[in-house]
């Protein structure tokens, strides 16, 4: 279980390492910065999404 945690984080941290690569790219390549842009808004979303799940699933094993 404390495993899960630390991918949930690692989402953050991807989502982190993807905005300052698209801040970094963006006066060089605007393609390339919405892609990064887009992966880091996926990270945050996967993060989110997981987090809220396994609330869930946590709630429902405590039933």
């Amino acid at each position: 279980m404390k495993i899960q945690k630390i991918f949930h984080y690692a989402y953050i941290v991807f989502a982190v390492l993807f905005l300052y690569d698209a801040i970094s790219k963006w006066s060089v390549d605007r393609n390339g910065s919405y892609m990064m842009f887009f992966f880091a808004a996926l990270a945050l979303f996967m993060f989110f999404f997981r987090q809220r799940f396994s609330k869930k699933f946590r709630d429902h094993n405590n039933n």
